[in-house]
């Protein structure tokens, strides 16, 4: 008997601020998803010695009487929701009420507020040490709430111990707010922390303005506008182009009904958007605004409100991959020469590139049967398109010039049909009339054997024939300049060297390789058909602006830029 005790009030607030209050950027998160709630059209926030000495968060919201404020620094207390049922599909960032007790609970804090209805009514000022009630007076004030937060954890000192530099305390709760002024365009945003301000968001009408006041206009112009819609999932928001992604700096932002949350499953999902179209290790920058029906997504599974859980995963993940897809897609994802033009103004042929007309999936790139037809095709090039250096494709768009690199472009053209062969019936090959012998080593002899299928898939047709040697009868024909045996020679030994990984990964590898070797080279000439050829065959690929190794296919010159090189705006 006497083992099990029930815990004074002050242990239980300290531990439910565990919970809640991990560092300084728990504390300004919280502070201004309250003053969300509140309706605040302005938030401002105050820092000294990254949120250690000083927190200070200042809104012009509703603000509360005196009952209210001194009810809200009671563990529980709550205006956004009455029942259980209201959790499903919570509007509000903040609904558990704990945050402002557990924070009174390890820190000096003062609450001064005043509310909106009653312009000449007094404020209330209540003064809380340790979570204890420490005074209560009349203020003179605006409509609205500061709450002030100094000496964090003084009576945790444990828990102090473990907080980082203020050089990353800062940085946290910079990004605490940078990600609420992401979700909130309709609220001015300002965060100074030792009176430098490290944040000036004034309100905005679109996202890419936010972007760009957040973030720079150089991140802001690296986007391209991202819609898609499968049944009750809707994704919107913006997608760093390919030729843009970074190995380092990523910023990837999800939103669910408006609320912010974190999900390294749906970041690899939007990654997956980006299959073939970057380097390995790049990592594009994303802002990623999911909307889907209340009940279809539960927000009270973290304490913090950091994570969701979605009744179908699955959908989701996929939704956001086909998303990605759809916008890496048109003209508007390629890659641009200069900067100035807004995110989503450089768009390019929009249409759906099965207009621009699929040739059979035997035909080869330059052969007479599978030639475009005279006469304009949607989506491929209205003017005269030239070849210069022997390549580089140029031709007129509506908003500027586009500049085409042959290689890369017949590269993706090869890689889509490739992946569609491998998953498919296979290429058809064309026989040789003197078949091709070549000699190969242990390894790759073994790799020949063990890879048949890839190589028989495109075209190869491989048989031993004693020795180190085997016999080639059959091999692809991509484009009459196709040199079949150093092609092969290169195949198999990245096959040898295991360079393709697991099935799927194998097949995504071994198609950019094929592509990339078979793929029509610099300093080829082409003629004029070949060159419309090509790029109308660029246009129906489901990802026309990128290679398979993170390079543009496809290099824009806006009009804009031109005009402002020869100085005529």
């Amino acid at each position: 008997m006497g083992r099990i005790a029930v815990l004074p009030s002050h242990v239980a607030d300290q531990i439910a601020a565990g919970e809640v209050v991990e560092r300084p950027a728990s504390v300004v998160k919280e502070l201004v998803e309250n003053a969300l709630d509140a309706g605040a059209m302005a938030v401002l926030v105050d820092l000294e010695d990254g949120g250690r000495s000083l927190i200070r968060v200042s809104d012009d919201g509703a603000g509360m009487d005196r009952d209210d404020a001194l009810v809200a620094l009671d563990r529980h207390a709550t205006s956004k929701i009455r029942s259980a049922a209201e959790l499903v599909g919570v509007p509000t960032y903040g609904f558990r009420g704990e945050a402002l007790p557990a924070i009174a609970s390890v820190s000096h804090l003062e609450l001064e507020t005043s509310p909106r209805a009653d312009d000449e009514a007094v404020g209330t000022k209540v003064t809380s040490r340790g979570g204890t009630r420490a005074a209560v007076e009349d203020v003179a004030r605006t409509p609205g709430t500061t709450v002030t937060v100094r000496r964090l954890f003084y009576n945790t000192p444990a828990r102090r111990k473990f907080l980082r530099s203020q050089r990353s305390e800062t940085r946290a709760a910079v990004e605490a707010v940078t990600i609420l002024a992401l979700a909130r365009l309709d609220v001015a945003f300002t965060l100074t922390s030792d009176g430098r301000v490290r944040i000036d968001a004034p309100r905005v009408a679109k996202v890419a303005d936010r972007i760009a006041a957040l973030f720079g206009r150089s991140t802001a112009e690296s986007l391209v506008s991202v819609e898609h819609q499968y049944g009750d999932v809707a994704v919107r928001g913006f997608a760093q182009r390919p030729a843009d992604a970074k190995t380092a700096g990523r910023r990837a932002y999800f939103f669910v009904n408006g609320r912010p949350f974190r999900d390294p499953f749906l970041v690899r999902a939007a990654e997956a958007g980006y299959r073939a179209t970057i380097a390995a290790g790049q990592r594009p920058t994303l802002f990623l605004s999911l909307g889907l029906p209340g009940d279809r997504v539960d927000v009270n599974v973290h304490p913090q409100k950091l994570e969701v859980r979605f009744r179908d995963r699955r959908l989701v993940e996929r939704t956001v991959e086909e998303a990605i897809k759809h916008a890496l897609r048109p003209l508007e994802a390629a890659a641009v020469v200069g900067r100035g033009a807004p995110v989503g103004v450089l768009a390019g042929d929009r249409g759906d590139a099965g207009a621009v007309g699929i040739l059979p999936p035997r035909a080869t790139l330059f052969d007479r049967a599978g030639a475009a037809t005279p006469g304009r095709r949607p989506g491929a090039p209205e003017h005269e398109i030239l070849q210069v250096f022997n390549t580089y494709l140029v031709f007129e768009t509506p908003e500027g010039v586009a500049i085409v690199d042959q290689h890369s472009a017949h590269e993706r053209v090869l890689y889509e049909r490739t992946m569609a062969e491998l998953r498919g019936e296979g290429s058809a090959a064309q026989r040789l009339l003197l078949p091709m012998t070549i000699d190969l080593s242990p390894n790759e002899l073994e790799a020949v054997d063990q890879h048949a299928d890839l190589l028989s898939s495109v075209g190869y047709e491989i048989d031993p024939f004693g020795g180190q040697s085997v016999v080639i009868h059959a091999v692809p024909n991509p484009h009459p300049r196709f040199d079949a045996r150093h092609c092969v020679e290169e195949l198999v030994a990245d096959l040898a060297r295991g360079r393709f990984g697991a099935l799927a990964n194998r097949l995504e590898r071994f198609a950019a390789t094929y592509a990339c070797r078979a793929a029509v080279k610099a300093g080829h000439t082409l003629d004029a058909r070949e060159r419309r050829e090509l790029l109308r065959r660029l246009f129906a690929c489901e990802l026309p602006p990128h290679d398979v190794h993170g390079r543009p296919t496809i290099v824009q010159l806006p009009k804009g830029e031109l005009e402002r090189r020869f100085g005529r705006t």
